[in-house]
């Protein structure tokens, strides 16, 4: 494989059911990814692509043996995180992705413990696909074949066992990330050292995190992805929104931790790894998707040293 290894982040261009079996056992903090589901969207023309698969079963397979790789790497007590949707199949059925993935998961020996929804802007959604569905002209004519701008989700799972470190904030959370506008009048609080049942700084964005819902998430605040686009591709999907991949690094992680991703794309994971003080592994198959993924690794090097912040608290 070719690969970018520093101190502060590994990238690897290649297979990633080739590369998580050399990692040792129960030594991951934290992973976080969306898997390419067959039939949905092609990223390359290689036979080791998921999105690739013939069929269904083929899929789940196939993914099914990567699933059990992150339990194994996955230290007792932590984390994964697996960004998804229900599947538009045609004719106006949805194939339940999430439901699923959820099943995998547990055949895998990891407990399912929450879900957050990620809010979609309906006419923002009609725009990007042209779905006749959600036209209002469909209200107009037979409003029984509406369509649903259905959400994003964010499926979280925990290695049984007791995790021996636990992930801290004595001073609270520090920083929001989301649309929404914090009140004028906590924002002095920020790092209140104080008794922390009165650090309403850190209370107010607690409740926007806490939420099942997530309306708040910046949906452009993404990574640089289009100079990676090839002839052969037939779509792409932007890239996971940085606001919840900073959200499940700080709630989910200690700064210095390592957070995986199998399917790295551009490196938006990695990406909020680094920026948040964390370490990453990230690995990509296709090499215009790694390449970009080098550059925009780097920025949040330089990004982080440049707000003269260590790389690890």
């Amino acid at each position: 494989m070719e690969s970018v290894l520093t101190e502060n982040y590994a990238l690897y261009n290649g297979d990633c059911c080739e590369l998580l079996p050399t990692i040792p056992a129960d030594s991951i903090h934290l992973s976080v990814y969306s898997p390419p589901f067959g039939g949905l969207y092609n990223y390359s023309s290689s036979e080791r692509d998921m999105s690739n698969c013939r069929n269904r079963d083929e899929f789940f397979e196939h993914y099914g043996f990567l699933v059990r790789e992150i339990e194994r790497v996955t230290m007792p007590g932590r984390l994964t995180a697996v960004h998804c949707m229900d599947i538009p199949t045609g004719g106006g059925k949805l194939f339940d992705l999430p439901g699923e993935i959820v099943r995998l998961h547990e055949a895998a020996g990891m407990n399912y413990i929450a879900r957050h929804s990620i809010w979609k802007e309906p006419l923002g959604v009609r725009l990007r696909t042209m779905a006749k569905g959600l036209a209002h002209m469909q209200i107009v004519e037979d409003s029984s074949l509406c369509d649903v701008a259905g959400a994003d989700y964010l499926l979280l799972f925990r290695k049984k066992g007791d995790n021996l470190i636990p992930i801290a904030h004595p001073n609270g959370l520090m920083s929001y990330a989301g649309e929404r506008q914090m009140p004028a009048d906590i924002r002095h609080l920020k790092g209140y050292d104080g008794k922390q049942t009165e650090n309403r700084f850190s209370h107010w964005i607690w409740r926007q995190y806490a939420s099942a819902f997530w309306d708040d998430i910046r949906i452009s605040r993404v990574l640089p992805f289009r100079e990676s686009r090839e002839s052969e591709d037939e779509k792409h999907v932007h890239p996971l929104q940085l606001d919840v991949i900073e959200r499940i690094i700080t709630l989910r992680s200690n700064p210095g931790e390592t957070v995986l991703t199998p399917f790295m794309g551009v490196g938006s994971e990695v990406y909020g790894a680094v920026r948040e003080g964390r370490k990453g592994i990230g690995v990509e198959l296709k090499p215009s998707y790694y390449r970009q993924a080098v550059k925009n690794v780097r920025q949040a090097v330089q990004e982080r040293e440049k707000e003269q912040a260590p790389l690890f608290a």
